[in-house]
């Protein structure tokens, strides 16, 4: 048996499969949105894009009114009409795989396995999941808060064992989608549906606007970082040996559990439920939830979301103000664990420069653009700024005798209402 285990980077099981195919999976998007969601407002980094056509580049005009730019914001740069699905059926096999590996994994720890076994799956699995959330989304994705080299070290290590691609080409992928979030550009368009943005862009290939929307993007800090060009340049021999064998190693000989509940509990099954964890950010995270802050746009707040992807589910709330390194306004940690242990790192030194976003900019995007689902109505946020701006200090404030004082500011006259004006 050891043997077996030591050999298996060697031999043709699912490993060495995955590591040749799922790094390839690629992604696409057809002009229809079956879900109805809304279209996402027209910005400048966008609008100011060259297109992929020439006809659709003459549409994108600074002059035109922006009800027109957020009509053709999610088209603006797409060539669709000549792109045909193609599917990838070495990952939609390896996917089989995977998905049945893990009910059979299921079903064994339940069965056969040991509970120490079952256990060490849910702590590696946690582990990985904070290498995805605290490392590749929030460090280096969103650069979000500073880490000094022993904790991205960490990071890229329980990354790595979470096996989403490289740090490097995760970032790369999650920025595009940031910058061109639903249109044909986005690697995981959520208008495509919930099966295509949680798993289905992994099984055909990439949109050619994923790809060359991907190349202006700036990646220039990432590339002089050391830990994560160390990952990027061995990727095919640490993934594997991180992701399937280590694990299954330890449950082997520190648990002396058998080799199959080994492979199908710690290694596939903890594997694929990671994987669904984040995918749900992608995919339930654009389609069903609430908007508090932001409801002209897909990405939508789910506290099971938060739940699942221990962190990540506050979804509308990180579109909107993408920098926080809490990826939510919420301070509570049983629905942001991840938060948890960025806060833990600080606390020892090791993480650093967390940013945030203060309380008074929050109120103000809720009354402007959002749904009116979050807790703070508009008559209530309208009383607390009220009670702000009259608890501030007016010394330095221009004094105003009345109306045609020089020192009354425009503004004011525009606001004034004045009634049976005569000229």
């Amino acid at each position: 048996m050891r043997k077996y285990c030591q050999n298996l980077l060697r031999s043709k099981m699912a490993p060495n499969v995955l590591g040749n195919t799922l790094l390839l999976a690629e992604a696409c998007i057809e002009q229809e949105d079956p879900n109805n969601n809304s279209q996402i407002k027209a910005n400048k980094s966008i609008l100011n894009v060259r297109t992929a056509t020439a006809d659709s580049a003459a549409r994108v005009q600074a002059d035109e009114p922006q009800k027109t730019e957020q009509k053709q914001s999610a088209s603006s740069f797409s060539s669709s009409s000549a792109y045909r699905t193609v599917l990838v059926w070495r990952n939609i096999i390896a996917f089989v795989y995977l998905h049945a590996g893990f009910l059979y994994g299921v079903y064994l720890s339940f069965t056969s396995a040991k509970g120490s076994t079952t256990l060490l799956a849910l702590a590696l699995g946690m582990f990985g999941a904070f290498g995805i959330t605290a490392g590749a989304h929030r460090l280096w994705s969103h650069r979000a808060y500073k880490a000094k080299w022993p904790l991205r070290v960490l990071l890229m290590l329980s990354q790595t064992l979470a096996f989403q691609n490289s740090i490097y080409e995760w970032v790369r992928d999650h920025r595009v989608h940031h910058k061109f979030t639903d249109t044909d550009a986005d690697p995981h368009n959520a208008r495509r549906g919930f099966f295509f943005s949680h798993i289905g862009w992994l099984m055909v290939k990439k949109h050619p606007d994923v790809k060359q929307k991907g190349q202006t993007v700036d990646m220039s800090d990432l590339e002089q970082d050391q830990v994560v060009m160390f990952q990027k340049k061995y990727y095919f021999f640490l993934m594997p040996m991180f992701c399937f064998v280590i694990p299954t190693y330890m449950a082997c000989y520190l648990l002396d559990e058998s080799l199959t509940n080994s492979w199908y509990v710690v290694a596939i099954f903890r594997y694929v439920a990671s994987l669904n964890g984040t995918w749900l950010v992608n995919s339930w995270a654009h389609i069903w939830g609430t908007k508090p802050y932001d409801k002209n746009i897909s990405p939508t707040n789910s506290t099971f979301v938060g739940i699942a992807a221990v962190g990540e589910g506050w979804h509308n709330y990180h579109h909107v103000f993408p920098w926080d390194y809490k990826t939510s306004e919420l301070g509570v940690y049983s629905t942001n664990l991840t938060t948890a242990v960025i806060d833990f790192f600080a606390w020892i030194g090791w993480a650093y420069d967390l940013k945030s976003v203060s309380d008074d900019l929050i109120k103000k995007r809720v009354l402007r653009t959002g749904d009116g689902s979050h807790q703070y109505s508009e008559e209530q946020l309208r009383e607390k700024m009220v009670d702000y701006i009259n608890n501030l200090d007016h010394e330095n404030e221009n004094v105003v005798w009345g109306w045609d004082d020089v020192d009354m500011k425009d503004a004011d006259r525009k606001d004034a209402t004045v009634s049976n004006k005569i000229d």
